[in-house]
């Protein structure tokens, strides 16, 4: 399953990196990330299904490399059945999200479980956030190329917009500035990342990524 329309190809040549050594990292860290955190997990999944109705994982289709479609995992940060009532993006104050879940959004403990995807080979750590069909159907032709790489966990978007649920929700409209104003320019930070694909740059992001959570100045400070 597709989101249809023609990918665009990077024109330099990739790297070791970019052919294997992306991917055996991803393996790597993805392994030992799950085994370690599996005690987080299962505690975090616990509190989830003692706090609110439904399950404690949360799957939705998001549109990968090549167009292809899958299911991202999360831990379930909103009521059962929420996504079936109400916006496709989540701002600050929505009231479907439930009060475990505002803390899990806080630090992005929502997203562990895709280190799941990541091992299967659906994402990787570091990558274009992937984004449901309904917006994918939007990008023009060369904002596509974010599909010709696997997404990531975390990205060079996610670090500059590390408040985006609170720039939202001072929005009148938010699904139309989402669509017009951070999205472009979200697309516009992970297609020069295409540009800039290293080990160390991945790793560099990583760490951001997790400073930001921890320290609010961090991601004024690294831009």
């Amino acid at each position: 399953m597709t989101a249809g329309g023609t990918l665009m190809t990077p024109q330099a040549q990739p790297t070791f990196y970019k052919k294997m050594g992306k991917r055996m990292f991803d393996l790597a860290a993805a392994a030992i990330g799950l085994l370690l955190l599996f005690p987080v997990l299962l505690f975090l999944m616990v509190l989830v299904k003692l706090t609110s109705p439904g399950p404690a994982l949360y799957w939705q289709q998001r549109v990968g490399r090549g167009g292809k479609v899958f299911r991202i995992a999360k831990l379930r940060s909103m009521f059962k059945d929420a996504d079936k009532d109400g916006p496709r993006i989540t701002s600050s104050g929505d009231s479907r999200v439930t009060a475990v879940g505002s803390i899990l959004r806080r630090f992005k403990a929502d997203e562990l479980p895709q280190l799941w995807n990541v091992l299967k080979g659906e994402m990787s750590l570091v990558g274009p956030r992937p984004e449901v069909s309904h917006y994918v159907e939007s990008y023009s032709a060369s904002q596509r190329r974010v599909l010709t790489v696997r997404p990531g966990i975390t990205d060079p978007a996610s670090i500059a917009y590390r408040h985006e649920e609170e720039l939202l929700g001072a929005q009148p409209d938010a699904d139309s500035y989402y669509r017009q104003v951070l999205l472009p320019e979200k697309l516009s930070r992970n297609m020069e990342y295409l540009d800039r694909i290293s080990f160390s740059y991945d790793l560099s992001l990583l760490l951001r990524t997790t400073g930001s959570i921890f320290i609010p100045s961090w991601t004024t400070r690294t831009q």
